[in-house]
């Protein structure tokens, strides 16, 4: 089994190049790219992903994934606009050589009476990320239609080509156990999101340390070859408040951004050999 480590580094530092210095440093080969020097990754220019295509290619580091908005947006917002917001983003991912685009599935109060619409809406999205050769891969998340283990399943089965992002905080936040949405979702996720959380309060805990079980879930995986994005959430950082609605609630404290996320990705390699990985050139083995 091969297992590789990609990371949300701008958890660690806003300056992009900052941010490939400390996946260097901690000895991740891939970012899932979501801030760049201060903007969202939906928001910079053609020009600047080629600028920062320069700089991966500089310290050796591949996007797995553009870390989105998509689909963080009201059912009733404005699709239209949002679609062109998504061909931006493809051709953001198209410089960047990535494959894969996180994504979500609309925020609403009410998920029944707006299941057709969003069904409607990811089929669409779908169908214009294929034609550049991209795989649209939908997070749970608080507050929007696929927020439960029931829900994506739902989603997963309607939306031909759609693919799945697991994010055991996230459940534990909506009230989920994360280890059985873990088991209904198993042979249908594409790849995982670390983050834990606590289940009395949804406070945001180091890999390990809350009730996600994600060391059990790490042992569980029977994939031939894995990716897990690292997105600690140990500390607010910047640009948070652009992209989740919700207060980030922690019980540990870290004195920068940067020593947060040395934290979280020392407690995902401390479960990692627990399970019985060796770490190699940037590849996890078994």
């Amino acid at each position: 089994m091969y297992l590789y480590l990609s990371a949300f580094a701008d958890e660690a530092a806003e300056d992009f190049e900052e941010q490939l210095r400390v996946l260097n440093a901690e000895r991740i080969p891939y970012i899932e790219i979501r801030g760049i020097n201060g903007k969202n990754v939906a928001d910079i220019s053609e020009r600047e992903a080629e600028e920062c295509k320069t700089l991966l290619e500089k310290y050796g580091v591949r996007v797995w994934s553009i870390g989105s908005p998509l689909g963080k947006i009201g059912v009733s917002d404005d699709f239209k606009k949002h679609t062109e917001k998504a061909e931006h983003v493809f051709k953001i991912a198209d410089i960047l050589e990535c494959k894969r685009v996180r994504m979500f599935s609309f925020y609403t109060d009410d998920p029944g009476p707006h299941e057709r619409e969003i069904v409607s809406r990811l089929e669409k999205l779908v169908k214009l990320a294929d034609r550049h050769g991209i795989a649209l891969c939908h997070e749970n998340e608080k507050g929007i239609y696929g927020d439960t283990a029931a829900r994506c399943l739902n989603l997963l089965d309607n939306v031909r080509g759609l693919k799945c992002v697991y994010d055991p905080a996230n459940f534990i936040q909506c009230g989920e156990n994360a280890e059985a949405a873990h088991s209904s979702l198993r042979g249908r996720i594409d790849y995982y999101h670390i983050k834990d959380a606590l289940t009395a309060d949804g406070s945001v805990v180091p890999a390990g340390a809350g009730d996600g079980n994600i060391s059990k879930i790490i042992g569980d995986i029977d994939l031939e070859t894995v990716v897990l994005t690292l997105e600690p959430h140990l500390k607010i950082f910047s640009g948070y408040d652009n992209f989740d609605r919700s207060e980030l609630k922690n019980i540990y404290e870290y004195p920068t951004a940067r020593a947060a996320f040395t934290a979280a990705a020392d407690a995902l390699r401390g479960l990692l050999i627990e399970n019985g990985f060796s770490e190699g050139s940037g590849v996890w083995t078994k």
